[in-house]
């Protein structure tokens, strides 16, 4: 089974691999990158890279899909984002530019199948001002490389269950950008009783023969050596058939390069197959390498006298000339593999790290000074491609004699930012937190932002209650991480609450100085640990504690950031609390303007739900009604446009004026007039709409009157379900002297009458007619076990949605079969439900 699941892991690997090498290749860009949606569905996960490492773009490994950034708008929008230029990025996604204030344009594309969308393919390239970007044919290429691979998930998940998600630790595949090769390699297969040879085409290349020509014969092969070599070639067959090897054997091959006739050395290495038939004793198996253009390469830059060296993509050292080491001060096994700043302090300026960074993302040569303690200037050249950077390094003739200058660059003048994913995390908390409001969706943007950008597992939040810690939010696999904290007073001596007394934040990097510094605390399964105080206005407002499953450093850089960014949370956090506080003030405001009960009917049954709008402090006007009369039952339903307390004050006073009118008898259509001139003196400024239907006792037809409301439902007995045809009047509180004509309508015995506000059907972007008829067909399909059963299925997408902008009131009435509507005083109740 294990062995099977790795065999599916590879091949999703391969698909996404293949695509973005394919997007990178078929557009001319430099980098390219795939991310496929985490398990949650609220971030995007970096999982397959070409050309610029993962490691060069810091925090952009874990993206939440509501980042303002392309990725996530393409994955969130299902659109193609094209960015043309740095120009066209700073005027879309303002945050990306100055978290990445370099010259390239970009084009990210949704990845899924039919309606799924499973991921987003993103491309980079170099871009100068003005710049077109990608064509509409290379663009097409994009979405076709996209649907492809899209197609290709769905397929591999089909039949394997692979859910097509990516965990965040997952470790994306990296394909290197394309390079020339400084080594050439030729395979051979060589006969040592016939002679005979089987190359490979790159071997026939290296001894200069068309591989279509080649004969096999070794004596072919020796006459491009250089007659001296020609005898060691043979020797090189016997020792190879005595000791079933070759030891690395220098020739020299005749080179025509250049117009005139030379050689060239390669090296030649062999040996015996496995085996223990004398046919593959017989045999030597090998290869001919060709380094002549490397090494003469590096001969060449090893006579200069200027310092040469070679970064790769992340910024690691893959060459340096003994002049770069000799100006550097350094030994060569001290600076390769490693990075400039880790090995020399003096180039640990955030600015060294800036301009590598710029060169990679903007493909443009940049330069900068920088001084070798004590007072020796260096001037820093940096020449990119897509596979790495060669870097110059001369001395400056004169030192300056005022104070350092700042790195200069032909294409950016930008100031370094000293981190840049964590500095993009901090510009993207600080918009984030601006958007959230109530105090849960605070606590998702400080987990979806702070975590990705500092590498944490584990956050919990705790908020000051009654002077007691108390836990607000906790994310993590660790599901009793900080419970000790838990209930415990502020002043008592923990991590937790010392840091909040003290408005110090407290950065322990490993479970022994935990228990060093508070003796018997649970450690867990947590390694590290940072408490930030969060104090607003003087106020100790809480603790917010990342954990860390792993050792971790925390930088001086990583210590003021995580400060600094403490502050910001606590303001965003207090302003939350205080949303939520007031929120449910005005939310029990507006379910004591609601009925409480509605009457027991005989011969009817009836039932009614509300639910707020998601977003929003203020709260909506729509209200609902059953009013028992002498004459009959009336059913109402309203809404106040707006969503204020003015709106719903309005809301509370057309219900009163409803019933007061309902209750002498007046007629539907006088009713809904003497509420239109009510509103009128009332002079809210406010309109409003209403449907008012009275059904008459012993009958089976009611009278209904609208004012500009959505037209109310009839399921029949039959299962027929249509929207009602009704003389529509005008909007309430338009002119004082409006007019309300009644419609009849027949009510077979076993109908289902459903009145309801537009914020059930109306939806951004689309014709009301059409979020109407979606009801009327859910209201035809869902089973008539009861009203109760059948008001929450209408209610199910919308109880399901995370963002409601408006409010929903259900009004549902159902005829019992050979009954009427016959009026009883108050024998009992219906509880209304507020969702």
């Amino acid at each position: 089974m294990r062995e099977m699941m790795a065999g599916e892991t590879a091949k999703r690997e391969d698909l996404l691999a293949a695509a973005v090498v394919q997007a990178v290749e078929g557009t001319g860009a430099y980098a390219g990158s795939v991310f496929l949606r985490s398990r949650d569905r609220r971030s995007i996960v970096l999982a397959a890279t070409c050309g610029v490492p993962p490691s060069l773009l810091g925090g952009w490994h874990l993206i939440p899909v509501s980042s303002p950034i392309p990725v996530a708008a393409a994955y969130d929008s299902g659109r193609t984002v094209h960015l043309a230029d740095a120009d066209e990025t700073m005027r879309r996604f303002p945050q990306l530019a100055v978290a990445l204030p370099y010259a390239f344009g970009s084009c990210s594309v949704p990845v899924g199948s039919g309606e799924e969308t499973f991921g987003a393919l993103a491309i980079v390239w170099a871009a100068a001002p003005g710049g077109e970007g990608l064509s509409k044919t290379q663009r097409r290429h994009m979405r076709t490389i996209a649907n492809r691979l899209g197609d290709s998930l769905s397929e591999l998940r089909a039949r394997t269950g692979d859910p097509v998600e990516c965990d965040p630790q997952t470790i994306p595949v990296e394909n290197p950008a394309p390079s020339a090769p400084a080594v050439r390699a030729g395979l051979f297969d060589w006969d040592l009783v016939t002679g005979t040879f089987t190359v490979d085409d790159e071997l026939c290349a290296i001894f200069g023969l068309d591989p279509r020509a080649f004969d096999g014969r070794a004596e072919t092969l020796a006459s491009c050596l250089h007659p001296g070599d020609r005898a060691a070639l043979r020797a090189v067959a016997r020792a190879g058939a005595a000791e079933g090897r070759i030891k690395a054997r220098r020739l020299r091959i005749r080179d025509h390069g250049g117009g005139s006739e030379g050689y060239r050395t390669v090296e030649l290495w062999g040996r015996a197959p496995q085996a223990d038939s004398a046919r593959a004793r017989s045999h030597l198996v090998g290869t001919v390498v060709d380094a002549q253009a490397g090494s003469a390469a590096v001969a060449a830059v090893e006579r200069l006298r200027d310092g040469v060296f070679s970064l790769a993509p992340d910024g690691r050292v893959t060459y340096a000339n003994q002049s770069a080491l000799q100006l550097l001060g350094v030994r060569g096994n001290e600076l390769l593999g490693q990075f400039l700043s880790d090995v020399l302090p003096w180039l640990s300026d955030p600015d060294v790290e800036y301009r590598h960074r710029s060169a990679m993302i903007s493909q443009t040569p940049v330069s900068f000074l920088a001084c070798r303690p004590p007072d020796r200037w260096l001037a820093f050249s940096l020449h990119p491609e897509a596979d790495g950077v060669t870097g110059r390094v001369v001395p400056v003739g004169n030192t300056p004699s005022t104070s350092p200058p700042s790195a200069s660059s032909a294409t950016a003048t930008a100031s370094p930012p000293a981190r840049l994913g964590v500095m993009y995390h901090v510009l993207q908390l600080g918009s984030a937190l601006t958007e959230a409001v109530t105090a849960r969706e605070v606590c998702e943007v400080i987990s979806d932002q702070l975590l990705p950008a500092f590498g944490g597992q584990q956050l919990a939040i705790y908020v000051v209650r009654d002077g007691t810690m108390r836990l607000l939010f906790h994310t993590g696999h660790h599901e009793d991480f900080l419970d000790w904290l838990e209930g415990v007073p502020l002043h008592a001596r923990l991590p937790g609450t010392e840091t909040l007394t003290s408005g110090t934040p407290l950065f322990i990097e490993s479970q022994q100085d935990l228990s060093q510094g508070y003796p018997g605390i649970p450690t867990g399964d947590v390694r590290s640990w940072a408490y930030l105080p969060l104090i607003a206005s003087s106020h100790p407002v809480g603790t917010c504690v990342l954990g860390f499953d792993e050792i971790h450093r925390f930088t001086e850089k990583d210590r003021g950031v995580l400060t600094a960014l403490a502050g910001l949370i606590a303001q965003a956090l207090e302003r939350a609390r205080l949303y939520d506080s007031e929120f449910a003030l005005a939310r029990g405001l507006q379910q004591a303007l609601l009925p409480h009960r509605l009457p027991v009917v005989p011969g009817i049954r009836t039932v009614a739900r509300y639910l707020p709008g998601t977003r929003g402090m203020d709260i909506g006007g729509d209200w609902y009604d059953i009013i028992p009369t002498g004459s009959g039952v009336s059913l109402v339903i309203g809404d106040v446009e707006g969503h204020s307390i003015a709106a719903a004050a309005t809301m509370a006073q057309l219900r009163s004026a409803v019933r007061a009118f309902a209750a002498v008898g007046h007629t539907p259509g006088d009713v809904m007039a003497g509420v239109n001139r009510t509103l009128i003196d009332l002079d809210p400024g406010l309109l409003a709409s209403c449907c008012y239907i009275h059904l008459e006792p012993h009958g089976h037809h009611a009278y209904a009157v609208t004012a500009g409301h959505p037209p109310p439902l009839i399921r029949r007995p039959d299962g027929t379900t249509d929207a009602l045809e009704l003389d529509i009047g005008p909007l309430l509180g338009v002119d004082r002297a409006s007019a309300y004509p009644a419609t009849r309508i027949d009510l077979p015995p076993g109908s289902v009458l459903a009145l309801y506000t537009d914020g059930l059907v109306e939806e951004r972007g689309t014709d009301i007619k059409v979020g109407i008829d979606r009801l009327r067909a859910s209201l035809a399909h869902a089973p008539a076990d009861s009203p109760d059963n059948l008001a929450d299925r209408l209610l199910r997408n919308a109880r399901g949605s995370s963002y409601r902008a408006d409010d929903i009131a259900l009004l549902l009435t159902e005829l019992a079969a050979g009954h009427g509507a016959e009026v009883t005083p108050d024998h009992g109740v219906t509880p209304t439900d507020s969702g």
